[in-house]
């Protein structure tokens, strides 16, 4: 499908910054009309042009008439998303992010915050699986606690030992994994935390001026991420209910059990900058909601080199002024 403006018949995209549909040719807002593609995988519906689509793409730009294409059979059926997050960052705001972060980075390629390669930028909805989880927890085992005290000139000390039970019930909701084989798993999980409370139920219309995948990775496939995820919390929040003691024993029958209660397949929002210096591959994924930024800067060597041989032209030229101050007196 595509979204065209009604008044002047141009592509209609969502904007960040105004939360709604716009039509960046006449300006018009909330002017869609929607045309379905079809079963069209490898013309654009709007110039005809030739695409080359990945197996996973479910929207994409026309690199003719740069329309931004959504594929109806990747967004529909059992791949229709059941929630989305819209983006809440533009690119004019990730652009200005990305140098108020890095703009101290004085040993930086000089192009890195250079506004051709920034504009290179560009957002994706990538597919993720969001697991419920109701979670049952017990722990029984022994805890001391000592109490010292002072009394004239002697100093004791009191270990008071108990018996210890907990059973805990606690559920997690739209706990997250990614379903992209594309998209590194560390990176995502480093994208976390998005605002889950902002998750609506799916538009398409919010995917218009953006790149998304449809998911390749099954739930199945990715639950078990989620269950270490799950099971991790669930055992920080049962360790936190027995603080306060030392010393503690627990017997062998502790132990933390999950059952899934739910599952929803989610399009969450990231924009990425692929920066290419000296033929490697410097990537910065940005959370599209929240605005953190993960990636790794890299270093102009000729910069580097450049500040050692002027402070090192600098400490000389010191050298040499006192030591001719010496002189003279």
């Amino acid at each position: 499908m595509i979204f065209k403006c009604k008044n002047c018949g141009g592509n209609t995209v969502y904007s960040p910054e105004r939360h709604t549909m716009y039509c960046p040719y006449c300006d018009s807002q909330d002017s869609e009309e929607v045309t379905t593609t079809g079963e069209s995988l490898f013309s654009c519906i709007s110039c005809g042009g030739p695409l080359e689509i990945a197996d996973f793409t479910s929207a994409s730009r026309c690199p003719y008439c740069d329309s931004y294409i959504i594929f109806d059979e990747r967004v529909t059926g059992e791949y229709e998303p059941h929630l989305i997050i819209p983006f809440i960052f533009s690119k004019e705001m990730v652009k200005k992010l990305l140098r108020d972060k890095f703009k101290k980075c004085v040993f930086a390629p000089s192009d890195f915050l250079g506004e051709a390669k920034l504009d290179s930028i560009e957002g994706m909805y990538v597919p993720f699986w969001m697991y419920d989880y109701h979670v049952h927890g017990t722990y029984e085992g022994e805890g001391n606690v000592i109490r010292t005290w002072v009394s004239g000139s002697r100093e004791y000390t009191e270990t008071s030992v108990f018996h210890i039970q907990r059973d805990m019930e606690v559920d997690f909701e739209k706990m997250p994994v990614d379903a992209s084989i594309a998209m590194p798993d560390q990176i995502m999980d480093l994208m976390e935390p998005f605002d889950y409370k902002a998750l609506e139920e799916f538009k398409a219309k919010y995917m218009s001026g953006f790149f998304a995948e449809r998911y390749n990775m099954s739930a199945l496939d990715g639950e078990r991420r989620a269950l270490d995820k799950a099971k991790a919390d669930a055992e920080s929040i049962l360790r936190q209910s027995i603080s306060g003691y030392v010393g503690l024993k627990s017997n062998n029958d502790n132990q933390v059990t999950l059952n899934r209660t739910d599952t929803n397949y989610a399009l969450l929002p990231v924009w990425i900058y692929n920066y290419k210096y000296k033929n490697e591959d410097y990537i910065f994924h940005i959370n599209g909601q929240t605005g953190k930024i993960i990636g790794k800067v890299p270093l102009a060597a000729k910069k580097v080199w450049g500040y050692g041989a002027t402070l090192f032209a600098s400490l000389f030229a010191i050298l040499m002024l006192v030591r001719q101050l010496l002189f003279l007196l």
